[in-house]
C-alpha cells in the first residue's frame, strides 16, 4: 500500500476590510514540489504535479484570527475553500502595511486520515492602510512577467511555464522598481496596495507567488482564476473573470482610486477602458505595456484614439512610465 502524502493548506493572499473577513485557498496533499528545481524532466514532472493535484474535498477547516477568534468553512469537491464573514475591528490585527495574519487548520474531529505535519498553515488578508492615497491593479502575464502570450500557437507560454523554474523567471525590465515607487507613493510612505490579477489558473499560485517574492515586488493580493468547466458556454453578455475581479476590488474600496496596469497582448485594453467608463472618477491612469505585435498595437491605438477622460500611456520602457507617474503626482 502506498504511503499517503502529508496534507497542506495553501491560503491565497487576499483582501478584505476592517469588518469583512475574506479568505480563499485550497486544501491538497503536499507533494513537495520544488519550485526552483532545474532540469527539463524534473520541471515537467513538477508542472504535471501542479495540475494533477490530490485535493482534500468536503473537509471542515478552522480559520483563526488573533488569539481567540475562530471561524469555520468547508472545502468543495476540488479542495477549494472560501471564508466570507462579517467581523468587527479586524484592523486591530493588521501590521503597518495592513496585513492581517491568519492561521488555517484542519478540523481533526471530522478528518478521516492522520495529518503527518504541523496542523497550522499561514494566511494573510490585506486591509489597505489609511495612509494609502490610491491602489494599483496590475496584470501579471506580459505586464511584469514575460510569458509569450502573443507568440504563434502560444508555444512560448508552454516553454516558459513548464520548462523554466519560478526562481529563474525574470521580470520585465524596471517593473519591480516602478511598483515599489507606486507602493510608496508621492509621500514615499503611503503603503498604496498592489493587487495582482491574472488570467492564470489557481494551480500556478505558488509559482507566481515565488516569482513575485524572488524579484522583490511589493507584497499584494494575488487573484487568479478557476479552470472553466469543459464545454461550458458563457452566458450572453457575461464579463471576463478579470473584469469581475477588478469590479469587485473597486466596490470593496469605494473611497479609493486606482491605477490600472496591463499589456496590449490580450483583453486588458478593452477591460480597462470599460471599467474606467463604468466607474467615472475612480481610475487615475491606465498603463499598457507594448508587445511586439503590429496589428494589436494598431487596434489598441485606435481604441484609445482621442480618449481624454483619463491619462493612458502605451509603455515600452520603464523610464517613460516612471516619468509619466511622477508628472501626474503619483510618485516622488
Amino acid at each position: 500500500m502506498f504511503k499517503k502524502d502529508p496534507l497542506q493548506i495553501i491560503a491565497f493572499q487576499t483582501y478584505g476590510t476592517s469588518n469583512h473577513l475574506y479568505l480563499r485557498g485550497r486544501a491538497i496533499e503536499d507533494e513537495s514540489i520544488n519550485l526552483e528545481q532545474q532540469g527539463a524532466f524534473k520541471l515537467l514532472f513538477n508542472a504535471w504535479k501542479r495540475f494533477e493535484t490530490d485535493e482534500i474535498k468536503n473537509t471542515e477547516l478552522r480559520i483563526k484570527v488573533g488569539d481567540d477568534k475562530f471561524f469555520y468553512t468547508k472545502t468543495d469537491k476540488k479542495g477549494y475553500f472560501l471564508i466570507n464573514e462579517v467581523v468587527e475591528n479586524l484592523e486591530t490585527f493588521a501590521n503597518t502595511e495592513g496585513w492581517v495574519p491568519l492561521e488555517i487548520s484542519y478540523n481533526t474531529k471530522h478528518l478521516k486520515r492522520t495529518i503527518q505535519s504541523d496542523n497550522r498553515f499561514p494566511g494573510n488578508m490585506l486591509i489597505p492602510s489609511k495612509k494609502a492615497s490610491f491602489g494599483v491593479i496590475s496584470d501579471i502575464d506580459d505586464t511584469i512577467l514575460h510569458t509569450g502570450l502573443t507568440s504563434i500557437l502560444k508555444w512560448r507560454v508552454l516553454i516558459n511555464t513548464l520548462l523554466t523554474s519560478a526562481g529563474k523567471r525574470l521580470p520585465l525590465e524596471g517593473a519591480p522598481e516602478f511598483y515599489h515607487l507606486l507602493h510608496r507613493g508621492k509621500a514615499e510612505q503611503e503603503a498604496n496596495p498592489i493587487f495582482y490579477v491574472s488570467h492564470s489558473p489557481w494551480n500556478l499560485y505558488r509559482y507566481l507567488e515565488l516569482f513575485l517574492n524572488k524579484n522583490n515586488f511589493p507584497k499584494g493580493p494575488i487573484i487568479l482564476r478557476s479552470f472553466p468547466r469543459p464545454f461550458a458556454k458563457k452566458q450572453k453578455g457575461e464579463k471576463p473573470q478579470k473584469h469581475k475581479e477588478i469590479v469587485s476590488i473597486l466596490k470593496t474600496y469605494p473611497d479609493l482610486k486606482f491605477i490600472l496596469i496591463g499589456d496590449i497582448g490580450e483583453h486588458d485594453p478593452y477591460i480597462y477602458k470599460e471599467v474606467s467608463e463604468s466607474f467615472p472618477g475612480r481610475i487615475l491612469a491606465i498603463y499598457l505595456r507594448s508587445v511586439n505585435h503590429k496589428k494589436k498595437m494598431l487596434r489598441v491605438k485606435a481604441l484609445y484614439d482621442g480618449y481624454k477622460t483619463i491619462p493612458v500611456l502605451l509603455v515600452e520602457h520603464a523610464d517613460a512610465v516612471i516619468a509619466h507617474a511622477r508628472l501626474h503626482g503619483f510618485i516622488k
